[in-house]
């Protein structure tokens, strides 16, 4: 896989996504999928970072998720790989290699695929694992056999243990149970550090602005992992862009009074502000749920109901940036302009 483009030209460098054949070795891998980056994958990856030169502090994942190979089962990621470079280069990660999973690499033995994979692909010389981790056909191999062939083939094995957290294995499937029902907290927690996703705007129908509430219509990566459904307070801000984090609301699921067999979509209405956003990519950052979606009797009843998110969404956002978004300020975008707003 390429290393993606910049979303804007003024955003810092990040660590390069790289094929095995593309990667800079030799290497020493922080070996795992790592979805959401917590605390227990980041002590993995400081076992390898930082590694004394020649060697590359790596992270190693599979692309797709073997599961989705073996079994037809779809996994969205908390974090993209694109997303993961911003978090890994503060790490000491000066690659991330996305392996591609195939059913040839499924078929491989634990012997093969560290004699072939991580020997002869990557040149691994230091590698470091969760002691949960499996490889190999079948998922034969566990930590302690990766231990025994890594040394049959040159290669240091470090097997860090699970974290646990509140009597409970720090997992990234609490995390995502978190966002299921929409505990944002609980999920900021765990991450440490806030959820978020992103978003390409694209051209709308334009019935938010015909009710006076304008929206931004995100083209969201459908391998992304969202919260619950529903209407949340959120900040956004354009990737790139002067202002940094905006006063939101945001809609997440289909649209029951409008037109109840439209697909799911994600709607962010900025409060107070009027921009132009056509094309530009947004940041979403919910921090609370404000109700779940439901179906009102006219339009005029969900235009009351979104005047009552707006507001409240204010109150909330304002508590939490120790009353920096204001309350009931005059719209405006930078020069004045009333006119244009943020439905694409």
């Amino acid at each position: 896989m390429a290393r993606p483009g910049r979303d804007h030209p003024d955003e810092p460098v990040v660590i390069p996504l790289h094929t095995p054949s593309e990667a800079l070795r030799p290497t020493a891998i922080a070996l795992g999928s790592f979805d959401g980056l917590h605390a227990g994958h980041r002590r993995v990856i400081a076992a390898v970072s930082p590694s004394p030169a020649p060697l590359v502090p790596t992270v190693v994942s599979f692309w797709p998720h073997p599961r989705e190979v073996l079994h037809g089962e779809t996994r969205l990621r908390l974090d993209l790989p694109e997303e993961k470079l911003e978090l890994l280069e503060p790490l000491g990660i000066r690659q991330l290699v996305l392996v591609p999973f195939t059913l040839e690499l499924a078929s491989l033995s634990p012997d093969a695929f560290v004699r072939e994979v991580l020997g002869h692909q990557l040149d691994a010389r230091r590698i470091a694992v969760g002691e949960n981790f499996r490889f190999g056909a079948k998922r034969s191999g566990d930590c302690h056999d990766l231990v025994r062939l890594g040394g049959r083939h040159g290669i240091a094995v470090e097997v860090v243990p699970m974290l646990w957290d509140q009597s409970q294995r720090l997992s990234s499937s609490r995390i995502r149970q978190a966002l299921c029902r929409a505990d944002l907290e609980e999920a900021r927690r765990l991450l440490d550090r806030p959820y978020r996703f992103r978003g390409r705007v694209v051209t709308g129908r334009g019935l938010g602005r015909q009710l006076g509430w304008p929206t931004a219509n995100l083209q969201v990566d459908g391998r992304k992992f969202l919260p619950l459904e529903g209407v949340y307070a959120a900040w956004a801000w354009r990737v790139g862009g002067p202002e940094g984090p905006m006063a939101a609301v945001m809609n997440l699921g289909p649209q029951p009074t409008i037109d109840p067999t439209a697909p799911s979509a994600v709607e962010v209405h900025l409060l107070d502000r009027h921009l132009d956003l056509g094309g530009t990519c947004l940041v979403v950052e919910p921090i609370q749920l404000l109700r779940r979606q439901e179906r009102f009797a006219d339009l005029a009843a969900l235009t009351t109901q979104i005047g009552r998110d707006a507001q409240q969404a204010r109150q909330i956002l304002a508590a939490a940036s120790g009353g920096r978004v204001g309350v009931g300020q005059s719209p405006t975008d930078e020069q004045g302009d009333t006119s244009e707003q943020q439905d694409a």
